[in-house]
């Protein structure tokens, strides 16, 4: 039967690629990104509608609502665009390769030495990761608790309906993604590593699109194709390639957004309103996090949209724009689950515990709140500059110290108090972040704090003059400043500036562009030479945050396997390696097709107990702020954490429960796992 799904997934593809067609100008860039929000868009409508159908787990409903979803974007959009001529994509393809060699030829020799890095990084990564998506099983924190866990309870109980899950994002977190991993899955044959695949996509749509938004700024090959591949090797999306976070989705949703918005500006085209529509409504689907970015966003539709020659044109832009974006909203955003949150949680994020966690409440008084997320803007200034993916190593490690120490001697001149104010932040501010933390949540690297972040403050003074180039310095200052002032500070909120990062990469086209920048002119033999260096240091570092990720390591380092020749379950709690033991002892004596009733705790690992086919089936009796609930009559087993099932509560622990072996003696782990007990009921 898996043959027969793979088969409906190639011609559903086929059928995205006819229907883009009808859509996209002959441009292989835009057809690639016409397709991927076609994808997106067929399957996430589907996905309610199962949902509302109790068919979320019905491979066969997947690929009949699809289909159909795909058959209204046909109808929508032919009757929404004129007549296009048509084209064939063999061709596109044969002549956009034809353009390739023809650039590669007339590049300088110092051209030429500078793409052969970039290109040569690019695709030592594209290929390792493709390995590591392939034959590695997810591990991301977020994944175990929430995003993954949830996908498999929403195919088990065939609905993807508020349930009360042990962590709060199982029910509250917006669903879009979720219909997209349930059915890559499904479709696949139920292999696991199909849930990366919108993740691992997202990453080259990514790409493409930051390469048509510069060919629409710039008209420059070079600079194109420089701000594409750099991009490619910013650290914080590089390593989200490989992983089911959220983040690296939403920034190509965003990128996608940005391309129909300068291509509007470049064309006119009417059709690139809607599409850009289509895009905003998906994107805020997603997650509520773009909410961060609406300021910015709402800069570059001024920019490419708004600043119109008369009130007529701009009226006449505004409604198709604002009408393309209300349908998109209720069709892509409000069903994500925002509505039923208000419902259920009185609130369109969640409860409000989850609220307080990270929210600007925090802050308390507007003072304090300015104060404060001042604070956070040199902390996430401090954090940008640093020699991430290169410090993995110690010799890295040694000299990124080095070189930040004047930065570390201004803070306490200055006395901003950035590690010693420790209240108002998830974990506090330091000069020197744990290893694991900067391991897996670096920035943007050496591209960072050594061309873009001074291009744009210089930018942004006015000392190089770009109108395009303004507004975005201003869009990205906005997202920067929104991050900072709107929730207490996290180091892992480098992740966030992945977005931040598509208006900050942009400024790379000056290099090719300004008169003052380009390399492209004669001699200037100094500022080429330090050109050279910034992208021989990325192309390292690059190279290092991938076979450095002590998450996923393609190779064997720090005293650690590989992460291909890793146990399953060891990989999984890579994070909370004191509860290895524990889950390893569960999954040796549990059956596969057991159902275990679960008494955990918000923080708790719960996605590998479903074992390695996912096969068995979990119970949640601990609902997140609900209290505990009745074991179920047709649970075989409960597993339980200490600090849920004991002598005080409504079930009472007893002699005979297996303690599975947690390793309470560890310290050094950023949250302690809890004491395991295991009790076969039947």
């Amino acid at each position: 039967m898996s043959f027969v799904y793979w088969l409906a997934f190639l011609l559903f593809l086929y059928s995205i690629s006819f229907v883009a067609k009808r859509i996209a100008q002959p441009s292989l860039a835009e057809w690639l990104i016409v397709c991927f929000m076609l994808f997106v868009g067929s399957i996430i409508p589907a996905g309610f509608v199962l949902s509302a159908l109790d068919l979320t787990a019905q491979t066969w409903a997947w690929i009949g609502a699809t289909f159909v979803a795909l058959g209204l974007h046909y109808f929508i959009w032919n009757s929404l665009l004129a007549t296009q001529p048509s084209y064939s994509i063999r061709s596109v393809i044969s002549n956009r390769t034809e353009t390739f060699r023809s650039w590669s030829k007339e590049l300088s020799v110092y051209l030429k030495t500078i793409f052969f890095f970039m290109f040569g990084t690019i695709a030592v990564i594209a290929v390792t990761n493709f390995i590591l998506v392939l034959f590695t099983a997810p591990n991301e924190w977020d994944s175990m608790t929430g995003h993954l866990n949830r996908a498999i309870r929403y195919i088990q109980r065939g609905t993807m309906a508020h349930f009360g899950g042990t962590n709060w994002n199982m029910d509250t977190y917006p669903k879009s993604l979720t219909t997209i991993q349930i059915y890559s899955y499904l479709i696949s044959g139920k292999i696991e590593n199909a849930f990366k695949l919108i993740h691992h996509t997202s990453y080259y749509i990514t790409l493409v699109c930051v390469f048509g938004i510069a060919q629409r700024i710039g008209r420059n090959l070079s600079a194109s194709f420089f701000c594409a591949l750099a991009y490619g090797m910013f650290l914080n999306f590089l390593m989200q390639a490989v992983t089911t976070e959220t983040d690296i989705v939403l920034t190509a949703y965003l990128s996608c957004l940005l391309y129909f918005l300068f291509t509007y500006y470049s064309t006119r085209n009417t059709k690139y309103l809607y599409l850009s529509g289509l895009a905003f409504g998906i994107v805020f689907g997603h997650k509520v996090t773009f909410a961060l970015l609406l300021p910015s966003v709402f800069v570059i539709m001024l920019y490419t949209v708004f600043l119109a020659p008369d009130l007529k044109v701009f009226f006449n832009r505004f409604i198709k724009l604002a009408g393309a974006i209300f349908v998109a909203m209720l069709v892509y955003t409000f069903p994500t689950g925002y509505i039923k949150n208000i419902m259920v949680f009185g609130h369109p994020i969640g409860p409000p515990t989850a609220l307080k966690h990270q929210s600007v409440e925090r802050f308390g008084s507007l003072p304090n709140l300015f104060e404060q997320g001042s604070r956070n803007v040199v902390r996430y200034t401090y954090e940008f500059c640093n020699l991430d993916g290169i410090r993995n190593a110690q010799w890295g490690y040694d000299l990124n110290t080095f070189i930040r120490k004047p930065l570390v001697v201004l803070e306490d001149k200055l006395r901003m108090r950035l590690d010693e104010e420790t209240e108002y932040a998830i974990v506090p501010f330091s000069f020197q972040r744990r290893f694991d933390n900067f391991n897996a949540n670096p920035y943007w690297g050496v591209f960072g704090f050594a061309l873009i972040l001074p291009l744009i403050f210089l930018t942004l003074i006015r000392v190089f003059r770009s109108r395009v180039h303004w507004f975005l310095a201003l869009a990205f200052c906005l997202h920067f400043a929104a991050i900072s002032y709107s929730a207490v500070y996290d180091p892992f909120k480098g992740r966030y500036f992945i977005e931040t990062g598509l208006f900050g990469v942009l400024f790379l086209l000056l290099l090719f562009s300004n008169h003052r920048l380009s390399i492209l002119k004669p001699r200037r033999n100094v500022w080429k030479g330090y050109i050279m260096v910034v992208v021989g240091l990325a192309c390292v570092s690059a190279v290092m945050s991938v076979y450095l990720n002590i998450r996923c390591l393609p190779i064997a380092a720090y005293g650690y396997k590989s992460a291909l020749q890793t146990d399953r379950i060891q990989l999984q709690t890579f994070a909370r390696p004191d509860i290895t033991k524990a889950y390893q002892t569960f999954d040796s004596i549990v059956p596969k097709d057991a159902t275990v009733a679960l008494a955990t705790i918000n923080d708790d690992f719960e996605y590998p107990l479903y074992g390695e086919d996912l096969s068995r089936k979990l119970v949640t009796i601990n609902p997140f702020e609900q209290g505990l609930k009745p074991i179920p009559k047709d649970a075989d087993y409960l597993f339980y954490a200490k600090s849920v099932i004991n002598d005080t509560s409504r079930i009472k622990s007893l002699p005979t429960d297996i303690r599975l072996g947690s390793d309470t003696t560890i310290t050094n782990v950023a949250v302690r796992g809890e004491d395991y007990y295991l009790r076969k009921l039947k």
